[in-house]
């Protein structure tokens, strides 16, 4: 049954992290009449940004895959049943892990999943049971830097210090555009607002990056910052409040192995790497020292890069070192309702054993760099990867070498993709098992309250009733973990009806708000989903962020070792990197991102599609003249890795020697449907990132500073 004209819903977005409340009219034909930012919200505060109103439109996107999909003799994908779409995939997967072994079977899952309930609560006991140690997701193109120092100085993998943005005197920002993100592993809804209350209570925003961005835009200061230069600058920093005076907790350990190690990184290295001038540095690092709050981030800019590992450990050491961590206005850890970290939901991460088949690149937290995914697939011998699940991902255009992955993936065994979507990678599959959409599930934001600039909990049913042919994520992947346990008990699997397989068993067929429910209930915070729902469409606030260490270390010892080896040992290779000549004629690429684009999706959505074009290359007028190319002509974009045709936008908000891409265009691929996307096909700026270039310490994909060349494309 529709619901009644005019009646209102509450929502909440799943499509960043900033976890916005919305509120939505829907008529009596079931469909969102308005929407708008909720104003009672205590994170968002009334906050909508335009990706919001794709959410409808997801809804009704004739794009969207509604039904399974199973590749016929013909070759083409053809609609079936859900009973006999879940027996296909766990026929393929099973079969190739039967004849090869677990580990034939790699499993990819894309950032969608961190935006779904059902997807958290069901999705990591379906991998695990699946057996393979061949997991990737995207992590290792996006964070894995942040993971690996977290754990090296603070125990724990996801205890992530995030900016008290609300109360801070000085916010500086490195790589990193919040104004076109919303925040990225730092939930900062309403960043607009944000920084105009900062600027009213008298602070100031410093932003550090290669290009002039939304964010730049709105600095009291930017300084261009030569794209893989960023560690220097970092360590100039370090260095100079080293010398200036610092003031770590009396829990820090490793100052003077550190004073030691940052002696060569002066400023003035800084400026003839990186453009920044060493007089700005100075400057910079004085008033972290001295202004009364400060916070220092960094994101995708600096852990995207060669020395992604060295540049977020320069950014805690900052932090630390002029005591603004875990102080109100600093960076501080939150107090989750549902304490994932506490109580031991998420691992504490680390290095393993195991490392990649080929090319010996390390894991963590359980997982692989999928830079390496290409290679594991095509390189022949024991352990080889046949086999291929996909959930909520689109790696051909989200991870390096995509067109190298394009024909790895078409040459599998076996594909099941559990997506929405035909895009650049589904639509190699074997088996495809579309989800229900965002505005049919209920939502409670698992990992994002982890990051949030205030503690609060809100729990939003679903506002459209479940499509009556269609399944939720959780009960795609309980269909395909039960089928997967009959099929291996079957044929004689050692794991029979064991006391942990029943659990598993009954985990997989607990439903996610159930599962919720347990976990808040037992939270320690004395509330339930009845008591969010209760609450009122907002949820509930739970107050600013509070100082929680050290208790909240798990460093054996409860102390932060600043002196991490792996990451001395490195500075090394950042000192070699200084000493080399810059090939003046060389380019190098950046990534670029914009309010309205989801990463490789939403764009076809019209109501985001309008407007000037987002695809184009970006680059310096100076830098087209000297190649005689003009604004608007047709390039070819050259790496290493290969070559695309795009068209070139010049502007003076890219610095001189830089070039910047958008990435997840690229939608030309036979196969991908996108209706609406007219004129947005762009090219894929992963066609020419290299998998074989990672960041060293992390195995985290290079995907800035990439050198590149430009010509006309005549």
């Amino acid at each position: 049954m529709s619901p009644a004209a005019g009646t209102t819903r509450y929502v909440s977005c799943t499509l960043c992290e900033a976890m916005c409340g919305l509120e939505a009219t829907v008529g009596a034909d079931g469909k969102v009449q308005t929407l708008r930012g909720h104003e009672g919200d205590p994170l968002s505060r009334g906050h909508l940004c335009p990706k919001a109103f794709a959410l409808p439109q997801i809804q009704e996107d004739p794009d969207r895959l509604r039904r399974p999909l199973v590749r016929g003799a013909d070759g083409e994908l053809h609609e079936a049943t859900w009973d006999d779409a879940v027996a296909r995939a766990v026929d393929l997967i099973a079969g190739v892990q039967e004849v090869h072994g677990d580990d034939a079977l790699a499993v990819y899952l894309g950032n969608p999943n961190v935006h779904s309930l059902g997807a958290l609560t069901h999705h990591p006991t379906l991998v695990r049971l699946l057996r393979t140690r061949n997991r990737y997701s995207a992590t290792s193109v996006d964070q894995l830097p942040h993971h690996v120092v977290a754990h090296a100085l603070y125990g724990h993998q996801f205890l992530l210090p995030v900016p008290d943005v609300d109360r801070t005197d000085l916010l500086v920002l490195v790589g990193h555009n919040p104004m076109a993100s919303n925040g990225s592993l730092w939930t900062v809804p309403d960043f607009p607002q944000r920084r105009r209350e900062l600027a009213a209570r008298g602070g100031r925003l410093v932003v550090l990056d290669p290009r002039r961005t939304e964010t730049a835009a709105v600095a009291d200061e930017h300084h261009f910052v030569r794209p893989g230069t960023d560690a220097m600058v970092l360590l100039a920093l370090v260095r100079e409040v080293v010398a200036l005076g610092p003031r770590p907790a009396a829990y820090v350990d490793g100052l003077d192995a550190v004073r030691e190690a940052v002696v060569p990184f002066t400023p003035e290295l800084a400026e003839r790497m990186s453009g920044m001038s060493a007089t700005a540095v100075r400057a910079l690092a004085r008033a972290l020292l001295e202004t009364p709050s400060a916070a220092v981030h960094g994101r995708m800019g600096v852990s995207t890069q060669g020395f992604g590992v060295v540049c977020q450990w320069a950014v805690q050491t900052l932090n630390i070192l002029t005591g603004n961590l875990d102080a109100p206005g600093g960076t501080m850890l939150t107090t989750p309702a549902v304490d994932l970290v506490g109580r031991g939901i998420l691992g504490r991460g680390g290095f393993s054993r195991r490392r990649t088949r080929v090319r010996g690149l390390p894991g963590f937290g359980g997982e692989l760099p999928v830079a390496a995914l290409a290679e594991e697939m095509t390189t022949p011998g024991d352990g080889q990867v046949r086999a291929l699940l996909t959930i909520a991902g689109n790696p051909v255009s989200s991870t390096p070498g995509g067109a190298r992955l394009d024909a790895a993936v078409a040459g599998l065994d076996a594909y099941v993709a559990v997506d929405m979507y035909l895009n650049e990678t589904t639509r190699h599959a074997d088996v495809v098992l579309p989800p229900t959409g965002p505005l049919e599930r209920d939502h409670y934001d698992l990992v994002f309250h982890v990051l949030a600039v205030r503690d609060t909990a809100r729990f939003t049913p679903a506002p459209y009733p479940k499509d009556p042919g269609g399944r939720h994520d959780w009960e795609i992947a309980r269909d395909l973990g039960l089928a997967y346990l009959r099929r291996r008990r079957a044929g004689g699997w050692r794991e029979r009806v064991t006391r942990a397989g029943l659990e598993v068993e009954a985990r997989l067929r607990t439903s996610p708000t159930t599962q919720l429910d347990a976990l808040l209930r037992t939270g320690g915070a004395g509330l339930s989903v009845k008591k969010l729902r209760d609450a009122g469409p907002g949820g509930l606030e739970l107050g600013a962020l509070r100082p929680r260490l050290p208790g909240r270390l798990f460093t054996d010892d409860r102390r932060v070792d600043l002196a991490v080896p792996f990451v001395l040992d490195d500075l090394e290779r950042v000192l070699a990197a200084a000493s080399r000549t810059r090939d003046p004629d060389t380019l190098v690429l950046v990534g670029r991102r914009h309010q309205r684009d989801n990463n490789s999706w939403l764009h076809n959505a019209p109501v985001l599609t309008t407007g000037r074009p987002r695809h184009t290359l970006h680059a310096n007028p100076d830098d087209l003249a000297v190649r005689g190319i003009r604004d608007g002509d047709r390039v070819r974009l050259a790496s290493a890795a290969g070559t695309v045709e795009v068209e070139v936008c010049a502007t003076e908000d890219v610095m001189r020697g830089v070039v910047s891409l958008p990435h997840g265009y690229g939608h030309d691929r036979d196969g991908v449907r996108l209706s609406h996307a007219t004129g947005l096909p762009g090219a894929s700026v992963n066609d020419v990132t290299d998998p074989d270039v990672v960041e060293a310490v992390s195995g985290n994909a290079v995907l800035n500073g990439v050198p590149v060349t430009i010509e006309p494309a005549y």
